[in-house]
């Protein structure tokens, strides 16, 4: 701005007290925006500390109608479901069976709070015994035998009560075989969440204790590259040219600039993941006096609103809901 328009031109006069810097703020967090992500497990009886992920637990499975009613309670709109199942093999069978831990979760979480959007995670690093997303073969996860399995437990999870299936496998045309699966079982109004990009991040590390889907290797076969900023705009265009109803940007905070740029590529509704090692970083470093962590989330979820997040993934939400901003 040229200094000749000073003093005429004073920024400041708008920012003097708090109720005009709240009548010209350009983006607000609300809960209608939060979407809180959790972890169940089968077979436990009391709540599993995650050790990475200060305050977060794994919700025994038993006890989840009353953590459910809890969350809605606390006013968390909807919730993502990850489950940790104790009947993994290769591959990953128990998430389409409609016995499974998964098809039980969801319709616990339902039954428990209908008003609640239940949100099914759809991957399979969760059900697998060796941890990645899909059916292995000759060391590599087969992209297309992937899609078979991927639009089975998409219609297990719909069938179970579902609100929205996201799917977040990474494979090549998911969004096309879910879509397709979906269609063909009735279910032509559920909604698909996409992880449309979805980087091979070493952010993830809490989560994958969390939700016990360690593996010995890597996923950047399938993954993206996180140096790529092009690629990871293609991938969101043609998740969204499939049939997707949502799209997302995982993680959160390191790429901004990619969800600045497909919020200009695209009328769809824009998610942004506070994945668990952006949540894990607040928590420690607030737990030795760096910063304040009410402030710090504060200033995280509006960045995420202004690159361009419509709602946004938090392990934060339920503190949001309780104690707000």
């Amino acid at each position: 701005m040229p200094t000749s328009l000073f003093p005429h031109v004073r920024l400041r006069r708008l920012r003097k007290t708090p109720a005009l810097r709240d009548l010209v703020r350009e983006n607000a967090v609300t809960m209608n925006d939060l979407i809180l992500p959790i972890f169940v497990e089968e077979g436990i009886d009391d709540p599993v500390p995650v050790d990475s992920m200060p305050g977060i637990v794994r919700i025994p499975e038993k006890n989840l109608a009353k953590e459910i009613k809890g969350i809605y309670a606390d006013g968390v709109k909807a919730v993502m479901l990850f489950c940790v199942s104790h009947k993994k093999d290769a591959v990953g069978s128990d998430a389409w069976k409609p016995d499974g831990v998964l098809a039980r979760v969801i319709k616990r979480a339902k039954d428990a709070a209908p008003e609640l959007v239940v949100i099914a995670d759809t991957c399979f690093c969760e059900y697998t015994d060796h941890g990645h997303c899909g059916v292995v073969r000759e060391g590599q996860v087969d992209n297309d035998a992937t899609l078979v399995n991927l639009a089975r437990q998409a219609v297990n999870s719909a069938q179970a009560g579902a609100d929205i299936i996201a799917p977040s496998a990474m494979m090549d045309g998911q969004i096309a075989a879910l879509r397709q699966g979906l269609d063909d079982a009735g279910f032509t109004d559920m909604p698909l969440m996409a992880y449309s990009t979805k980087f091979a991040s070493a952010f993830y590390g809490p989560f994958r204790a969390a939700a016990g889907c360690e593996l010995k290797g890597d996923r950047k076969a399938y993954q993206m590259d996180p140096f790529n900023g092009r690629e990871a705009l293609r991938e969101s265009m043609l998740d969204e040219a499939e049939g997707a109803d949502f799209l997302m940007v995982k993680p959160g905070l390191p790429y901004l600039d990619i969800l600045s740029k497909l919020r200009e590529a695209t009328l769809l509704p824009l998610v942004a993941y506070q994945v668990s090692g952006e949540y894990a970083m607040i928590k420690f470093a607030a737990a030795a006096g760096a910063f304040d962590e009410k402030r710090i989330v504060r200033e995280t979820l509006g960045a995420f609103k202004r690159a361009g997040a419509d709602l946004i993934l938090s392990y934060f939400a339920r503190d949001i809901a309780r104690e707000g901003f």
